[in-house]
């Protein structure tokens, strides 16, 4: 399976997690998730098993440190795109505030007059939301899932 019809299934399994309450380091979904956790959860679903353990984490991420952990295991699992180069099932990574680490993921649903973007979300759960100005420039980086046949994807069902 390739491009096309991955994200056609990103798109679907993201979806299928709307109204999942938001939960700090889950990934389960109809019972808790947050932004990572969305992600690991289609990944699964997609893939199989998850590309690797994923270490406890806080709320704030690496924000004391600077380290951008979150953008480093995106590059170490996803294809990393030109953030113009919108397609729905892209992976958004987020700076929530100039200058802080990027900290919060999405997945592109919808490009066009009215895109949107599926994430999990702080006292809102998991939510398809428009990708209005104000969440677009926050957009430090944009990713691709990988073919299910590339190095490091692990085949599921195809």
């Amino acid at each position: 399976m390739t491009g096309p019809m991955i994200a056609e299934r990103v798109v679907a399994e993201a979806r299928a997690w709307i109204g999942t309450p938001y939960l700090h380091q889950c990934a389960t979904r109809g019972a808790g998730s947050d932004c990572l956790g969305l992600l690991r959860g289609i990944w699964r679903a997609v893939y199989g098993e998850e590309p690797e353990a994923v270490p406890a984490y806080t709320q704030d991420w690496a924000e004391p440190s600077g380290e951008e952990l979150l953008w480093q295991a995106a590059r170490r699992h996803l294809r990393a795109k030109p953030v113009a180069d919108a397609a729905p099932g892209d992976v958004l990574l987020f700076r929530m505030r100039e200058g802080a680490v990027a900290k919060h993921l999405g997945l592109q649903g919808r490009i066009g007059a009215a895109p949107s973007f599926i994430h999990a979300y702080t006292g809102h759960g998991v939510v398809e939301s428009p990708l209005s100005g104000p969440w677009a420039r926050r957009i430090a980086a944009r990713f691709a899932f990988p073919d299910l046949d590339a190095p490091g994807a692990h085949p599921a069902d195809h």
